[in-house]
């Protein structure tokens, strides 16, 4: 997330501007010279100005400058088409070779198959020639389709890192050459996300057939996924969930699911328990599970979750800097720090020492114009002025009558 500055932001060059900030809190002695971070937490969400914009750190009169993150993750897939050649029958199985010449790198095939209900199992072998003898084993994977049941599909051969042109693909005959419609691919790059619970309470209760979890969220904290945990003992379901807001805004919907099962000698073993949210969440947030015919799921724990937002900057080792914020008036910086950063892996996380009250907090002085600061007294005098020209009216038209 990066940031912009505004005029306000030059304040803080002086000493008196300190004063403007409601709450500080101290970094921990840095122990090493280099790029640190501190996460944001529940605290300065709930005193800080809106997205964060006011939060600045110094050491002693020196502004430092900072970038706030938001570890969301990335992903990134490049797929493209590949051809099906040579689908048969080998020893009573389904048998095919599927052209990858045109990607330079893959790590994963998914497949087009027009056959449902069935569970097999896929043997994935590689060859830069489609005609050679030695294969190389990629692996297996348990491919099915659960439609009757409701649980879904998996039509995708997982395999690792792989540049050869050619794959063949030995599947159980329940999968028939005719069923092989054709299959994309593609290499998956995933930095994963940093997830962070946001403490809010959930209550549980039962509406009709449907399972309602109702959480309270507090002023200023965004949340972007709920995770739910059901009781171990039960297996096999997938449930549709909508959560809503307190004005009953659509915020999210998808399925939670737990499949753990063995079809035809081969164990299908998957779980979803999140879904991720997405709109303005503040208020209270209302998660509704519906259940259908089935008896309600048994879910013992519900987590209101965030990315995990974090500020890098750089400093030498020893530095005692101080973090300010609570001046909902100020705009959000911006620093060539933040347009040339590059995350370091290598980065220090720094602890926060508890908040506390600036101790030269006076806030901000009221720059209204009078008039907006003192309106009764405006009024008033406006008041007075009508009646005063009104009696001046009066008396004149008095005069003018005899």
């Amino acid at each position: 997330m990066r940031m912009t500055l505004g005029l306000l932001a030059v304040l803080l060059l002086t000493s008196t501007s300190f004063s403007y900030f409601k709450y500080e809190r101290e970094l921990q002695a840095l122990t090493s010279t280099g790029q640190h971070y501190a996460v944001v937490d529940e605290t300065i969400w709930q005193h800080a100005g809106p997205n964060l914009g006011d939060l600045r750190i110094f050491e002693n009169q020196t502004e430092i400058p900072y970038v706030l993150t938001i570890e969301s993750g990335e992903s990134e897939t490049e797929q493209k088409e590949c051809r099906v050649l040579q689908p048969g029958t080998l020893d009573s199985k389904t048998q095919f070779l599927l052209d990858m010449s045109s990607l330079s790198e893959y790590d994963r095939v998914e497949l087009k198959l027009k056959t449902k209900n069935f569970v097999a199992r896929a043997r994935v072998e590689g060859q830069d020639d489609a005609h050679g003898r030695k294969w190389t084993d990629l692996g297996t994977t348990t491919l099915y389709d659960l439609s009757n049941e409701k649980l879904g599909h998996n039509y995708v051969l997982q395999i690792p890192l792989t540049t050869y042109r050619f794959l063949r693909v030995t599947v159980d005959n329940l999968v028939k050459p005719s069923d092989i419609e054709g299959g994309t691919a593609g290499v998956k790059l995933e930095h994963k996300a940093v997830w962070r619970d946001t403490g809010a309470e959930v209550s549980q209760t039962q509406d009709g057939k449907d399972t309602v979890l109702t959480f309270p969220i507090p002023r200023n904290i965004p949340v972007e996924r709920l995770v739910v945990t059901v009781d171990e003992p039960q297996q096999n379901f997938m449930r549709r969930m909508e959560i809503q807001n307190e004005k009953n805004e659509w915020l999210g919907a998808g399925e939670i699911s737990r499949i753990h099962m063995q079809r035809n000698g081969q164990m299908i073993d998957t779980e979803r328990m999140s879904i991720d949210l997405r709109g303005e969440n503040q208020g209270t947030l209302k998660a509704i599970v519906h259940n259908e015919d089935d008896l309600p799921l048994r879910i013992t724990s519900a987590r209101l979750q965030q990315y995990e937002r974090r500020f890098y900057f750089q400093a030498d080792s020893g530095r005692k800097l101080t973090v300010y914020y609570g001046d909902s008036q100020l705009r959000a910086p911006v620093y060539d720090y933040a347009k040339l950063f590059q995350e370091d892996a290598k980065a220090d996380q720094v602890q926060m020492e508890p908040e506390v009250v600036n101790a030269v907090y006076t806030g901000r002085p009221d720059d209204r114009p009078w008039s907006e600061r003192h309106p009764a007294i405006l009024w008033a005098a406006i008041v007075g002025a009508v009646l005063l020209l009104g009696g001046v009216a009066l008396r004149s038209m008095k005069a003018a009558t005899t």
